[in-house]
């Protein structure tokens, strides 16, 4: 401790210097002490040049500079007097010759804490108390100090600061409760100021969110005694939230609910959000947010996100909610109309979870499929008249099904079809032509050698009937002696012309045509009743030479094999086809009586598009008796 005061002799005599010759005293404004220790208050203490005391002496008083306030008498160095609380605890340990006023205290105790004032006596009325004076604080524990901010992963130190102002005892720190600190080191050093010593013990570490609330003890004992004085600090270590806790990614249907709970610990507190998209769904300054979701819907499909934030950091975790639900109804272009040669491109999109298997269907064909994909393209690089229709996008999942209809009109310039042709009768000359377009066309009959053109529009010559994209026009002109030698039919729309030379029909190949299916029906009845007739007159003569047959008025009926087998030879050798076929039938019903046709001809007015009014067509009518 020598060395202490030398350093404050140093400082003394620079002061000296400074403050010249006039009443002033230096001493340190505050020193401390534990309890049951000792302190030495350092003074030094000046007065005018022009005072030669012959002896100088010192008074020492507690809390008061005014000897008429009568304040308690630390020390008389004069009468080595003082009060009692103070008998036997003070001690001069300066030279007052030297203007040395150090003073020394032992066993301080809580009712010693005060302000110490020193007054100088120099003999006669020499006599002059200093406001300069030292606070004496005395301690029960050591002072831990911590850093304004200790933040988590930032090198910190906490200081134990220790009093060292008793020369006679030297206490030693020690640290406590220091197991957990990563990287920790103890750094010692002595340190003065103002006339007061204090020994400074660094513990120097690096902080974790876990060393958050931990309590740090500092231990000050003295040797060769049993005094201990402890002083602790609890940590307030700072950092970014961390989440500790959260859901893991679900799948769910439509309709249900999902409750999500994020679980964040953080100093300060931190603000936790959930968010979906960017977008900000809950938010709280809280140490865990739940996020409910009810009847749950294809909108609540996606990534939720929590994440916590303070002035320390942030932090973030994601989990996945996957909502199944059936296919949406696709959607497919609007309708549309492509010309005949164009690239057609249709797009079929929908939605769902899982991805559904997608086709393309046209008249229950499949055109084209995609499975788990939704989305479905059909593209048709040259688009014809056969593509004109309704298609249908069908789209599948294991949840439902669904589908959608988009319709292509396909526009294209006039085909005419193989049976537009002229056709003559007995009194008129029809000419058909029929025409497939989109849109409908504008058709047109021309004879060039006559000059002759006339359409629809002339309804007393031509007449129009449609279905569908297919027109037919049929041109009706009377008969001539000589046909026209060129017949033309023109068809015409906003896409294209077309015109076609129609060929004459002969005659004779018209017989089947103006008898039509059902005539020819009734002529193969009628030749086949000629047939059976015949049949009928043969079987009649034979019965007439042979006695085995008995006739009937109502029906024949057989009687004897020979009869039959001659009669079966002589058929098979005569008959025409006509008849056999009616004998075929016969011999398949062997019964006793036979079926036979009472034939009644007649005659009935026919006629269809191509005979002319005054045209007549014989039938003949069959009737079973």
């Amino acid at each position: 401790m020598a060395w202490r005061w030398k350093t404050l002799t140093l400082i003394f005599i620079l002061l000296e210097g400074v403050l010249s010759r006039h009443w002033s005293a230096w001493m340190p404004p505050s020193i401390s002490a534990f309890k049951e220790t000792c302190v030495a208050i350092q003074c030094n203490f000046n007065y005018p040049e022009d005072i030669w005391p012959s002896a100088v002496h010192g008074i020492w008083y507690f809390n008061s500079p005014y000897p008429r306030n009568f304040p308690p008498v630390v020390l008389n160095s004069k009468t080595n007097s003082a009060h009692e609380i103070y008998l036997g605890r003070t001690k001069m340990i300066g030279d007052l010759q030297a203007s040395n006023c150090s003073i020394q205290i032992e066993k301080v105790s809580s009712e010693l804490q005060g302000k110490y004032y020193f007054r100088a006596d120099l003999g006669g009325y020499n006599q002059y108390t200093y406001s300069e004076h030292a606070n004496l604080y005395i301690l029960d524990e050591p002072f831990v100090v911590q850093p304004q901010e200790i933040v988590s992963g930032n090198e910190a130190e906490i200081t134990c600061l220790v009093d060292d102002n008793c020369p006679d005892m030297k206490p030693t720190v020690t640290w406590m409760d220091i197991e957990g600190l990563e990287h920790h080191n103890v750094y010692a050093r002595l340190e003065e100021n103002n006339g007061a010593w204090k020994q400074i013990s660094t513990l120097r570490f690096l902080p974790s969110y876990k060393n958050h609330g931990q309590r740090l003890g500092c231990k000050v004992t003295f040797p060769e005694t049993e005094l201990e004085f402890k002083g602790f600090a609890t940590m307030d270590v700072r950092y970014a939230p961390r989440i500790v806790d959260i859901n893991s990614s679900t799948e769910t249907t439509e309709g249900t609910q999902v409750v999500f709970l994020c679980v964040v610990d953080s100093n300060p507190m931190a603000r936790v959000m959930w968010l979906k998209d960017d977008n900000l769904i809950k938010e709280d300054y809280t140490g865990n947010l739940t996020l409910e979701l009810e009847d749950i819907t294809y909108n609540h499909d996606g990534i939720y996100v929590c994440a916590a934030e303070n002035e320390y950091g942030t932090v973030n975790k994601s989990i996945g909610l996957a909502v199944m639900y059936p296919p949406w109804k696709p959607s497919v272009n609007a309708s549309l109309v492509a010309v005949e040669g164009e690239t057609v491109t249709i797009f079929c999109n929908t939605q769902g979870n899982p991805n559904p298997i997608m086709t393309m269907v046209k008249d229950k064909q499949v055109l084209n499929s995609v499975i788990f994909q939704n989305e479905l393209v059909l593209e048709i690089p040259s688009v014809t008249h056969e593509h004109d229709g309704e298609y249908w996008c069908l789209a599948e999942n294991q949840y439902g099904h669904s589908n959608s209809s988009f319709n292509l009109t396909v526009v294209f310039s006039p085909l005419v079809l193989p049976e537009s042709k002229c056709t003559v009768t007995k009194d008129s000359v029809q000419c058909m032509c029929t025409v497939k377009s989109n849109p409908d066309p504008y058709i047109m009959f021309e004879i060039p050698e006559k000059n002759f053109t006339v359409s629809e529009l002339n309804a007393e010559y031509v007449h129009s009937q449609r279905s569908g994209y297919m027109v037919s026009s049929i041109l009706t002109l009377q008969k001539e002696n000589k046909l026209p030698e060129v017949v033309l039919c023109s068809a015409s729309n906003l896409y294209g012309k077309k015109v076609h030379e129609l060929f004459f029909q002969d005659t004779n190949t018209l017989i089947w045509a103006k008898i039509g299916p059902v005539g020819a029906v009734v002529v193969f009845v009628i030749l086949v009743a000629v047939g059976g007739y015949m049949i009928k007159t043969r079987e009649k003569k034979n019965i007439t030479e042979s006695s085995s047959f008995i006739q009937t008025e109502t029906s024949p009926s057989y009687s004897g094999d020979a009869s039959k087998k001659n009669l079966g030879k002589i058929e098979n050798q005569f008959l025409s086809i006509s008849e056999r076929i009616l004998l075929s039938k016969r011999k398949q019903k062997p019964t006793v009586d036979s079926e036979y046709a009472n034939i009644d001809f007649t005659k009935k007015s026919v006629m269809d598009i191509y005979t002319s009014p005054e045209e007549l067509t014989e039938y003949a009518e069959i009737r079973v008796k």
